[in-house]
């Protein structure tokens, strides 16, 4: 049976299928959004579903994203939501990004973080990409160290291949990697199954991709998605959830409406036959 959670440990267990904040700024991800008070409301959605985990960066934006987060915790009242938040990535525009490693950059980028989700702690910190020009021990290094600070709880990598997965796990404990991965994008399925064999949540990014398969009437993913009556993205988000049990999607979205439709899916519970057929989509 597929499981319903996953445990970070004894005080952070989470639903599996999560919400990434990523399309709450403006295009490109660059500047605030274009209805800041509709972000705020999405934000404040997501809090009071039963998602409870939160992946963010501070470069969406950069920071719009997380002050959209705070500002819907200043009046949340209920059950711990974990927070996931990545560091590295420097922005000069509309879709520009440029990977920093070096470890005071770093340092700044995880207090400001700290600032503007309005937190004290970081339940995960994932490194959002490894500088080839700064050696992965200082990278990885000082974030174990805001580790022992009490300022980071977890640590995480992003995009990362198995070797330098493990190559990280011999400086500090990894608890989570997110890279691209989804219906029709599997180049990163050693990176899945070593996660799957450490116990590690693995996030995978742009999990609602399907491409072509989801205009084609006649393609099994139609058809899988009219058997349950639902939405192809809504099949592409079950097949993710049934796909492996460290599997954490976190589906984003600037609409509530479409926020709901992505909750829903993991209620989705495809046949055998089914989740076959949708696995050899990518072969």
């Amino acid at each position: 049976m597929t499981a319903k959670t996953f445990q970070f440990d004894p005080e952070l267990v989470v639903n599996r299928l999560g919400y990434g904040t990523m399309q709450l700024p403006g295009k490109g991800v660059w500047g605030p959004a274009e209805n800041p008070e509709e972000a705020v409301a999405v934000m404040q959605a997501v809090l009071a579903s039963d998602v409870n985990f939160i992946d963010t960066a501070d470069s969406y934006g950069p920071f719009f994203a997380n002050l959209y987060v705070k500002e819907a915790l200043k009046t949340y009242r209920g059950p711990h939501k974990m927070i996931a938040t990545k560091v590295g990535f420097t922005r000069q525009g509309q879709g520009e990004w440029t990977v920093v490693g070096r470890p005071e950059y770093l340092r700044q980028q995880v207090e400001l973080n700290l600032w503007s989700l309005g937190l004290e702690s970081i339940d995960l910190l994932q490194l959002h990409r490894i500088d080839p020009a700064v050696s992965l021990e200082a990278q990885i290094g000082v974030l174990a160290d805001m580790q022992q600070e009490g300022k980071i709880k977890h640590i995480g990598l992003s995009q990362v291949s198995v070797s330098e997965l493990k190559q990280a796990q011999a400086i500090t404990p990894i608890v989570s990697v997110q890279n691209r991965y989804n219906l029709i994008d599997r180049h990163d399925e050693a990176v899945l199954n070593y996660a799957d064999e450490q116990g590690i949540a693995f996030i995978p990014w742009f999990p609602l991709a399907t491409g072509k398969l989801a205009t084609d009437e006649n393609g099994i993913l139609m058809q899988i998605a009219k058997t349950h009556q639902a939405q192809p993205a809504q099949i592409a988000l079950a097949w993710l959830l049934q796909r492996s049990d460290v599997i954490l999607p976190i589906p984003g979205t600037r609409n509530i409406a479409h926020l709901k439709a992505n909750i829903a899916a993991q209620e989705i519970v495809l046949t055998p036959a089914e989740f076959d057929q949708l696995s050899r989509l990518a072969d």
